[in-house]
């Protein structure tokens, strides 16, 4: 394992400096030690999982009208967080943050903790989002490893642990950073920023990056080479058929997911079960009628497996179905809590198609 010393008094100094000059101007970020709103914090940072900065934005500004505090979100219907969450993806982070605004209110009366460790027993707060919030909220003495900061350090010390292993290491030799910052919030979004406007992944501007006299890696010409990736699996893929069923007038008849599992509580239209093995799975509508097949398959990814759904719809008079569901109207529509495979599936519906 790779090991280092603190670094010296003007490292800080020069990445402290650089970033005061050229922090990202951020709807949740507020610059020079003051205190952040933590609510705010918290939201940006589950946000950002998995998403980028250029999405995250817009999103941020309207879950923030909508929920300007932890109290509007703790009582709001999960149904509603779902809605605005809708097109972000990873819905369980929706789930675990409103379950996490409920824990605040009653546990904590609305007032988040400062230490990490606390922090960690809410849903959906992990290490990472811990110490984020912790630092860039209360200056807390710690700093969080995302993969922009992980990527820095390991150029910086030219680490040759490869992901995803890299990435406890590197948590490991940031607490010598700890205690070194004028303000640990700062030093958190400086490290963030170099690592996502500077120490870019495929074309870093190490001319202009304050730590390039002192990174081994760009001293040795080598910066393109860290991190070391992991090595890549392929992806499984699944394959499913859905069924719409649409009126005249363009109403769909659709369901909600079960509670838990992949996109748990969203709205679809009737699915068969996603298998890995296409000849496994059987064509069986939930309603008997005059079905048409999609001339094309909807091909959807997820984080872990790829989805190829075939489509079949039918066309019927407006009636009560013996099946798990409800009409929806074209006007109500937009308000439900749609994944965007659901989407996928109605764009491809020629009646509605024509509709639109």
């Amino acid at each position: 394992m790779a090991s280092f010393s603190p670094p010296p008094k003007y490292m800080i100094d020069l990445l402290l400096t650089w970033y005061d000059a050229q922090a990202r101007d951020l709807p949740w970020r507020v610059k020079g030690g003051n205190h952040h709103d933590p609510y705010a914090v918290w939201v940006s940072e589950i946000m950002l999982q998995q998403t980028t900065v250029a999405t995250v934005k817009d999103y941020f500004i309207r879950f923030m009208n909508v929920f300007p505090t932890v109290f509007d979100l703790a009582k709001a219907p999960l149904e509603d967080v779902l809605v605005i969450w809708q097109g972000l993806g990873y819905y369980s982070r929706a789930r675990n943050l409103h379950k996490a605004a409920q824990e605040l209110v009653h546990r904590f009366q609305g007032i988040f903790p400062s230490d990490p460790a606390i922090l960690q027993t809410l849903p959906g707060i992990g290490p990472y989002t811990a110490a984020a919030v912790a630092a860039i909220a209360f200056d807390t003495p710690c700093l969080p490893v995302d993969g922009n900061i992980a990527r820095v350090i390991s150029r910086m010390r030219a680490i040759e642990t490869p992901l995803p292993a890299l990435l406890s290491e590197v948590r490991k030799e940031i607490k010598t950073f700890v205690g070194h910052a004028r303000h640990h919030g700062d030093m958190a979004q400086a490290l963030m920023d170099l690592g996502a406007t500077v120490c870019t992944p495929t074309s870093p501007s190490c001319n202009i990056c304050p730590w390039n006299s002192d990174c081994s890696s760009s001293k040795n010409n080598t910066t393109r080479q860290y991190p070391i990736p992991a090595t890549k699996k392929k992806k499984p893929l699944k394959f499913a058929h859905a069924y719409l069923i649409q009126t005249p007038s363009g109403q769909l008849w659709m369901r909600k997911r079960p509670d838990t599992g992949l996109l748990a509580g969203l709205i679809e239209v009737p699915m068969s079960d996603w298998l890995e093995d296409e000849t496994l799975l059987v064509q069986t509508p939930p309603i008997s009628g005059a079905w048409t097949k999609a001339p094309s398959l909807i091909k959807h990814v997820f984080t872990h497996f790829d989805l190829h759904v075939q489509l079949w719809t039918i066309t019927i008079d407006e009636s009560s179905l013996p099946i798990e569901g409800f009409w929806a109207c074209q006007s109500t529509i937009p308000q439900l809590a749609l994944p965007t495979l659901t989407k996928k599936v109605i764009k491809n519906t020629p009646l509605l198609s024509d509709k639109s």
